[in-house]
């Protein structure tokens, strides 16, 4: 009897109207869920009777049954924040984490580091990504990433560079005399140097100018410092010899003796190299560090690549998701790179709750990479992703799909009063 049917397609009608119902109550509740996207329940209708069979036409619908619910995949309103562990993806891809349930993914990224030096989500989730080596150059290699608590070990120098200027107007008259350095020298300034165990010294360096073009320099250091010098005075760990082109530029540099031999048991004869530019001697141009002008004698810059011993002051992250950590030592070193993960059909993976999805035969495989390459999205540190539920919107659907349930309802009770006519022609 097709009023019976009629029952049956209301009761559907109130069934997927209020899974309908479900899904706007979710978006509403998570309107404040970072990095939550949206859904929306899609409705399909039930097959219906033909009336001509084969013949197609004339059918009468059975009724409304929910055929997908769908996430909205937009991107949500990115806000800073004052956390060095926020981040956030502006375009495609999702943060790899892995944890008691194995690999899983999201687009919160509201981490923070625990007491082992994870970094980790709200719910112990560690976050993946490229790790470094001990250079900081980031390798093609997914593991958990954490920041390193140990002592880092000290860098004895191998190089140092040093970029002066050499008075040209000065006159070649003054000797050295390695007793009093300070009043035989035409020039000195002074730079710090690290031995093998991370312990700095200062190296005096004196320089005189021996004949037209031509540089003298010496390396002095405390004596309470080398092996078998006296402790009363300083004590020479280098000498060699610059000379320069009519035009003032670097042409040659020369080291006449090395003898970097640090006491408190460091490495001895530390092979150490002075590099006062590009020499034309050896295939440079001659203007690139030190020269001979006539203007007053000055160290422009110089630099080394040796390091104290230290500890882990700073963490931080930058827009391409690379942690860096600043070093008690003052040192900077990469660590770290964030992976993100993107799929062929990011609308079939399976929510799991805690902000976190998992693979699904209808995604695809992840495909793993850096931020910003082939096709993945960039990352904002200190930031977050809002989530993308519109409340005005979600109230209008939620008046809309209340209509559609008491209309659905109100077909329950005609039908209902049409079958207590039928039961009320016996009488």
């Amino acid at each position: 009897m097709s009023i019976l049917a009629s029952l049956y397609t209301g009761v559907s009608g109130l069934a997927a109207q209020g899974e309908a119902l479900g899904v706007i109550g979710d978006n509403i509740a998570n309107a404040n869920t970072t990095g939550f996207k949206s859904s929306r329940a899609e409705f399909q209708d039930i097959i219906g009777k033909s009336l001509k069979g084969i013949l197609g036409g004339n059918q009468i619908g059975r009724g409304v049954k929910i055929g997908a619910v769908n996430p909205i995949l937009v991107q949500g309103n990115i806000d800073a924040t004052e956390k060095d562990t926020d981040l956030a993806i502006a375009g495609d891809g999702y943060f790899v984490l892995r944890g008691s349930d194995g690999e899983s993914f999201t687009r919160d990224g509201s981490f923070h580091f625990d007491r082992e030096g994870f970094l980790v989500t709200n719910d112990k989730q560690r976050v993946q990504g490229f790790t470094a080596d001990e250079n900081g150059v980031i390798l093609n290699r997914l593991e958990d990433i954490r920041f390193p608590r140990a002592l880092i070990p000290a860098r004895a120098t191998t190089e140092i560079k040093l970029d002066l200027n050499l008075d040209s107007r000065v006159e070649p008259t003054k000797t050295f005399d390695p007793t009093s350095p300070y009043d035989t020298s035409h020039y000195t300034t002074g730079i710090e140097i690290y031995d093998s165990q991370g312990n700095k010294h200062l190296v005096s360096m004196f320089f005189n100018k021996v004949a037209d073009r031509v540089w003298e320099y010496r390396g002095m250091v405390d004596g309470a410092s080398v092996v078998g010098a006296s402790a009363d005075q300083m004590a020479e760990v280098v000498s060699g010899r610059l000379t320069f082109t009519v035009d003032g530029k670097l042409e040659s540099q020369e080291v006449l003796n090395s003898a970097f031999n640090f006491a408190g048991g460091a490495l001895q004869n530390q092979q150490i190299k002075l590099n006062f530019g590009d020499a034309i001697a050896e295939g440079g141009n001659g203007l690139v560090g030190t020269k001979q002008y006539g203007r007053d004698s000055d160290m422009i810059s110089w630099q080394q690549d040796g390091a104290s011993a230290g500890t882990i002051t700073n963490l931080s992250f930058d827009d391409r998701g690379v942690l860096t950590a600043l070093y008690s030592n003052g040192l900077t070193q990469d660590l770290a790179q964030i992976a993100l993960a993107r799929f062929e059909n990011p609308e079939a993976l399976f929510k799991v709750g805690n902000n976190r999805m998992k693979e699904a035969n209808d995604s695809g495989s992840p495909a793993f990479g850096k931020p910003g390459h082939a096709g993945r999205g960039n990352l904002m540190a200190k930031s977050l992703e809002r989530s993308t539920v519109d409340l005005a919107r979600e109230f209008v659907n939620l008046i809309q799909n209340q209509r559609g349930f008491q209309a659905n309802a109100k077909t329950i009770t005609t039908t209902d009063e049409l079958l207590a006519e039928v039961i009320n022609l016996k009488r």
